[in-house]
């Protein structure tokens, strides 16, 4: 249960031409290259062996660096404190939250992709179902995935066995504030419904999206996510902003001195990677060589 209910936490918690996931960071300051290597919070372990040089730069690195450091994630404060998160305000249900065609639209929705009544998640926020739908219809395209060999989770374990020091971006407390409290109700509400009632819509762009992370195109990846369909699914520029592009100026911010004297792997999802605002192109603004790693 702690497994399942983490990886619906990091769910909700993407330039490069190659098909390349891992990248090299070197030039300006660095007497050592870095690495920065895209993540997908559910795809099966046997990536691992597919990113050209993977094993080979975590057995040379000095330190992992994830969004947050995921053994932290299962602690017993940790796991209450996401708990509460995910729950609704004292008064509040999701028959309260929800207009009455959004909660028989989303009920519908439940029962069939989870088999359960909407009533079981009642306490919950909307963004809570939201997500738990999202890893369903992951977990049906994506073959392989055990949830007991979660990637990001499995690099810092893997690196910590090594024993390579392993810190994160963020704070739990941090990453329970983007995933359950970036978003009024209201809003999680709306998006929720617009799931429900866009389901095969929602359906083949998730499936997309894993395609393009499995053939390691951050090209395609990219282009996805920032497909808009011009209606209320889509992100509005805050919601982008407090999701990815501000965490991204974050990381960017505090990697060069991290870098200075060390080694890292950086792990994160893929879609913090891509675009204009990606972290690849964010250190190339800064001025070091960025490169995929091709063995």
């Amino acid at each position: 249960m702690k497994k399942i209910t983490l990886l619906l936490m990091l769910l909700c918690i993407a330039v490069g031409a190659q098909a390349q996931l891992l990248w090299k960071i070197s030039g300006k300051d660095l007497t050592r290259p870095s690495y920065v290597v895209g993540t997908h919070h559910l795809a099966p372990l046997s990536i691992v062996d597919k990113i050209a040089g993977f094993r080979q730069t975590l057995e040379a690195v000095d330190m992992v660096c994830g969004e947050v450091v995921m053994a932290d994630m299962v602690s017993p404060e940790n796991m209450m404190k996401f708990q509460k998160g995910m729950m609704l305000p004292a008064g509040k249900t999701l028959k309260t939250v929800l207009t009455k065609p959004q909660y028989d639209s989303v009920a519908m929705v439940v029962k069939k992709l989870a088999g359960v009544d909407l009533a079981v998640f009642d306490a919950m926020k909307p963004a809570v179902v939201n997500t738990q739908l999202a890893l369903l219809i992951t977990l049906r395209s994506l073959e392989g995935f055990n949830p007991q060999e979660q990637l990001d989770g499995w690099i810092q374990q893997e690196a910590a066995q090594k024993g390579k020091a392993v810190r994160g971006f963020e704070t739990v407390d941090f990453q329970i504030g983007v995933l359950y409290d970036s978003q009024s109700l209201e809003r999680q509400a709306e998006l929720l419904y617009y799931l429900a009632t866009h389901l095969d819509e929602n359906i083949a762009k998730i499936e997309r999206l894993n395609k393009a992370y499995l053939s390691q195109d951050l090209k395609n990846l990219q282009t996805v996510i920032e497909e808009k369909m011009n209606n209320e699914g889509d992100s509005r520029p805050e919601e982008e902003a407090a999701l990815i592009y501000d965490r991204n100026a974050n990381w960017a911010k505090v990697m060069p001195e991290m870098m200075r004297d060390r080694s890292i792997l950086f792990a994160v999802g893929c879609a913090h990677l891509t675009g204009e605002r990606g972290l690849l192109q964010l250190l190339k603004t800064e001025g070091y060589t960025v490169e995929p790693v091709k063995e």
